[in-house]
């Protein structure tokens, strides 16, 4: 395969496993709803950040290496699992709780370094993205790459994260969604934690499961 094919490849199959929701789209939409524009940046920032991580993992083998070290990859489901099923806890928790809106000039009420680092360790966790970038390298990849592939690919790769949560960001941002999550914030943080909760529990179910 010609190595621009292989970028493109790579690329657009990336950007479709992007745009399916999960954890990272619900962590993305309820920071940029309940925070200001600078906590929705750094949370696309993060999970931008986040997918240039596992490309670079990706790029060594880490779908061979999870594939064919059995421990490694049941670590990687028993956190990922445990960091969901602690996020579910959070939200459930909070969900009755009047909402702390910052104010028309003012900062967001957690900080947007919070919000880039609660996005970026919850890209970090999830096990089957990790293992979607190692087969989609391992697809799409010919045997030798001359050395500019990388140069364009990984930058791509961050690209491609960064600026579509960042549209989720900008869209949840607006006023309409904001004021629909404020009218109904504790069916919706109930129903997220529910949704991350299940997830949580299936990586621990497959984590304990014989073979």
């Amino acid at each position: 395969m010609e190595p621009w094919l292989a970028i493109l490849g790579i690329l657009g199959t990336l950007c479709l496993g992007a745009m399916s929701p999960g954890p990272s789209f619900v962590v993305v939409a309820r920071l940029s709803v309940t925070g200001t524009r600078a906590d929705g940046v750094a949370a696309a920032l993060g999970m931008g950040i986040g997918g240039l991580f596992f490309g670079c993992l990706a790029a060594f083998g880490l779908h061979v290496v999870l594939m064919h070290t059995a421990w490694a990859y049941l670590a990687f489901k028993i956190a990922g699992g445990a960091y969901l099923l602690y996020l579910a806890w959070r939200l459930w928790q909070g969900a009755a709780e009047p909402l702390a809106l910052p104010k028309e000039g003012e900062g967001s009420p957690r900080g947007a370094w919070r919000s880039f680092v609660l996005s970026t360790v919850t890209q970090l966790s999830n096990p089957k993205a990790a293992v979607v970038y190692g087969g989609i390298f391992a697809a799409f990849l010919p045997e030798s790459l001359p050395g500019w592939t990388w140069a364009v690919l990984l930058p791509g790769i961050f690209t491609v994260e960064f600026v579509w949560y960042l549209i989720v960001a900008t869209a949840f941002a607006a006023s309409r969604p904001k004021a629909f999550y404020i009218r109904s914030k504790t069916w919706i943080d109930r129903a997220a934690g529910t949704a991350l909760g299940l997830l949580g529990m299936r990586l621990l179910a497959d984590a304990a499961r014989p073979g």
